[in-house]
């Protein structure tokens, strides 16, 4: 399963695309043009219902037809990750499986269960589990903010050699020295993308190979600019491009993923602010300021 193609598929820059709302409903007119958006500006793949996505905060039947619509807007242009398997039970994950049309997405991108805090042997037997069941190739989702649990090198390394159902690996712990030992460690065709946009380039520059971008919601053009830069060796370059952004990134995380990104699109065009409770809307303080560092980048580029 694992292979040269494979791995070429998810070297550069994706996106984690978020769900927009109309009084709480799935805006599918805005999702179709956020995924045009995406494509058109040169992403090199989706990943539909991820967190950035609220998967958690969408039922089942959503997701289903969330998947649906993914895999008809996008129409075999760019390949798609789907993000909505990360149960806390292994056992559900693997029956989600059966109830799910995996026709037209291309992998599964599956995080460390949350919340129950599993030792790395209970992680490690986990994903082994499911690696048995999978229906597609695998992307491990390491993200400690969320799941409380590090996925830690020496795990990550030996799920990627014990079995080529897994193809890459999501990393968002922000410990560049646990990246460095996954680069030193990990089979050459397992690749390595950042879940940070804030830290995309150092780990590039350390053996990774990409990134899965928030604010590539917003500006796809510019984020694929700076990962084929950096994928060039042109660093110099490439951290210009960071540093004119690194502002936006302070105020699209401030209140928490997905709202600062959601007001983002919301400035461009793109739908509305909305979220889905628990989560709240980006306040207006932090709205105005996101939308002045906004208006500053337009001269930029």
């Amino acid at each position: 399963m694992r292979n040269q193609q494979t791995y070429q598929q998810y070297t550069g820059m994706g996106v984690a695309v978020t769900t927009p709302f109309i009084n709480s409903k799935i805006d599918f007119g805005t999702l179709a043009k956020l995924i045009d958006h995406k494509i058109d500006n040169g992403t090199d793949y989706l990943v539909a219902l991820g967190s950035t996505g609220e998967c958690n905060l969408l039922n089942e039947k959503e997701q289903k037809e969330i998947l649906a619509f993914f895999v008809q807007q996008i129409d075999g242009r760019v390949p798609l990750v789907a993000g909505n398997f990360s149960e806390i039970y292994t056992g559900d994950v693997i029956d989600k499986f059966d109830r799910f049309d995996m026709t037209g997405i291309d992998a599964l991108m599956i995080s460390a269960p949350a919340y129950v805090k599993p030792p790395q042997e209970g992680m490690y037997q986990h994903f082994m589990k499911i690696a048995e069941h999978t229906p597609l190739p695998l992307i491990i989702y390491n993200v400690p903010g969320r799941t409380k649990s590090n996925l830690e090198w020496e795990t990550t390394t030996r799920l990627a050699h014990d079995s080529k159902k897994f193809i890459g690996l999501k990393e968002a712990s922000g410990d560049l020295i646990q990246t460095i030992h996954i680069t030193r460690n990990k089979p050459t065709d397992f690749f390595l993308t950042s879940g940070d946009d804030e830290l995309a380039l150092a780990m590039m520059a350390n053996g990774g190979e990409g990134l899965i971008s928030v604010i590539g919601n917003a500006y796809p053009k510019e984020t694929k600019k700076m990962i084929d830069l950096a994928l060039k060796g042109n660093y110099q370059d490439a951290v210009k491009i960071q540093h004119e952004f690194f502002s936006i990134y302070l105020w699209i995380y401030k209140e928490g993923n997905p709202a600062g990104i959601k007001a983002a699109q919301e400035i461009l065009g793109f739908g509305s602010k909305e979220v889905r409770l628990p989560l709240a809307a980006l306040s207006q303080e932090s709205y105005d300021l996101l939308k002045n560092e906004m208006e500053r980048i337009q001269t930029v580029f």
